[in-house]
């Protein structure tokens, strides 16, 4: 259910829950960790506390002193050396009475601690009442807390061991330790030791500080890259999507498409590419749909001969009647075929020009070859000679190009030059360089040269003037010409040939 939810949530949601487990899982460690500090400097302290008791018992074995309020208090001032890093310390005899207290005893205090912060009066008599003696409520009560937990340890079976009790109040953290002493394996009494531990608070509450201080930071810091996230990344990208759903559905809602076409980063550029790809596919889809439509318009023509033709060749009898009717069925199914065949040829040109890639090529010797095989074939079957006149034998002729689609406009020039010549003509090829960087390739025929007045007619599919020779001809050899000519960023123009009978074909390209 949690992982279905999931992926269906947007990047922005999984980025903030992510985060949300992460600081669920560091916030319980910080606890975890500060909650471990505490046990570990009271235990520190503890043990310090058990030694001094510990030293102070010895003492008290080794002088022979007894556990009375005279001789605890004479053994107080002498031995002050013991709990100078103490700020209490108070003895208690077997029946919880008690015996000295270094707070009420009457000892020069640096002979003690640092400061008793706890019993402070002068703070509290400020809490307790400042016009009577708060002092003596507040050892009254301490008294009374000693002596609930003197009854507790000596009734419990911790007797013997340390006992460590933490009395906190609002500014101060006192650590007090209780261990009984034993003498000649009896119980003679009990010695209560206290501290204040403030450091111990102190170091607890930094570390919570700096865990708070922390944690808002990196809230804060997640806070504002999520709004950075949100809108210089997911906003645009979820408006890329809306714009391929908008594609897809052929909607017409707006995008802002052009809005992020104009960003300078890589977004700026998916945009573009995205875009670009779109106009693209939306033109090679229109292509294909003319060219569908125009297919069916051209194939529709002799399949209605072939429909006529055959109807009327069932019920003639003529013989010569019925070879007129063969060849205009053989005549029309020829032409379905190079229709066909040349459709088939220009849908593999269109996969082959998208997936190819340009190199820089040299045309002379492409060219060379292609007038070679021609020479090779129709000198001899037509007599028709391809003269090849090269600017500069010695120069190079780069462009950037597809070598065997260089070929293929060479041929379908030559085939369409050929079949408008007469045997025993010439067709001049010429190849040169200008001074504006372009390289020119020139095909010129002696045939009957173009009847149309707009030129740029011949380049269309399925287009061809030949009413002499009709259906011999695809219409689409000069077609395939001009897109091959514009995959390589060049240009084609037809024009006749003014001095002499005939056509002229010139491409020119881009010199690399």
């Amino acid at each position: 259910m949690f992982n279905t939810k999931s992926k269906n949530s947007s990047i922005l949601k999984k980025f903030l829950i992510i985060n949300f487990i992460l600081m669920v899982i560091i916030g319980v460690l910080t606890y975890l960790y500060i909650n471990s500090v505490q046990p570990n400097l009271i235990k520190k302290k503890t043990i310090k506390h058990t030694q001094i008791i510990e030293n102070t018992v010895d003492h008290i074995k080794r002088l022979d002193i007894k556990f009375e309020e005279n001789d605890i208090k004479n053994f107080l001032l002498s031995t002050r050396f013991l709990f100078q890093n103490l700020d209490r310390v108070i003895f208690f005899n077997n029946d919880l009475v008690l015996l000295a207290d270094t707070d009420t005893f009457d000892l020069d205090p640096k002979a003690f601690s640092r400061s008793f912060d706890i019993i402070e009066e002068t703070k509290v008599l400020e809490d307790v009442d400042e016009n009577n003696s708060s002092t003596q409520v507040f050892k009254n009560k301490f008294k009374d807390s000693i002596s609930k937990n003197l009854l507790e340890y000596e009734n419990s079976k911790n007797l013997g061991k340390p006992f460590t009790i933490i009395e906190e109040t609002y500014s101060q953290f006192l650590l007090i330790t209780i261990k009984n002493v034993k003498i000649k394996d009896k119980n003679i009494g009990f010695l209560v030791v206290a501290e204040n531990a403030n450091e111990i608070r102190a170091a607890i509450n930094e570390r919570k500080n700096f865990t708070t201080r922390t944690s808002i930071i990196v809230v804060l810091v997640i806070i504002i890259f999520s709004i950075i996230l949100n809108k210089y990344f997911l906003k645009p990208i979820k408006n890329l999507v809306d714009y391929t759903k908008i594609v897809k559905e052929k909607s017409k809602r707006k995008s802002n498409i052009e809005i992020l076409k104009k960003r300078k980063d890589e977004l700026g550029t998916l945009s573009k590419s995205l875009d670009d790809m779109t106009v693209d596919l939306h033109k090679r889809i229109n292509i294909a749909e003319n060219f569908s439509t125009d297919l069916v318009h051209e194939i529709r023509n002799p399949l209605a001969s072939l429909k006529s033709a055959a109807e009327i060749i069932r019920e003639t009898e003529d013989r010569s009647q019925r070879e007129k009717l063969v060849n205009i069925l053989s005549h029309d199914v020829q032409r379905i075929e190079r229709l066909i065949t040349d459709y088939s040829q220009m849908l593999k040109d269109e996969v082959v020009m998208s997936t190819e890639k340009m190199k820089k090529i040299d045309l002379k010797p492409i060219i060379e070859s292609v007038v070679d095989d021609y020479n090779n074939i129709y000198v001899s079957k037509r007599g028709i000679n391809i003269d090849l006149q090269i600017q500069d034998k010695n120069e190079n002729f780069f462009i950037l190009g597809i070598e065997n689609r260089i070929e293929q406009i060479l041929a379908n020039l030559l085939d369409n030059a050929i079949s408008f010549s007469q045997d025993n003509t010439r067709i001049n090829v010429k190849l040169e360089i200008k001074k504006n960087n372009l390289v020119i390739l020139k095909v010129i025929d002696q045939g009957r040269g173009f009847k149309e007045q707009k030129l740029e007619r011949i380049f269309d599919r399925f287009y061809s003037n030949r009413p002499d020779k009709f259906g011999e001809h695809s219409g689409l050899g000069l077609n395939i010409v001009k897109n091959l000519v514009d995959l390589h960023g060049g240009n084609v123009n037809a024009s006749n040939n003014l001095k002499n009978k005939g056509a002229k074909i010139e491409i020119s390209f881009s010199q690399a």
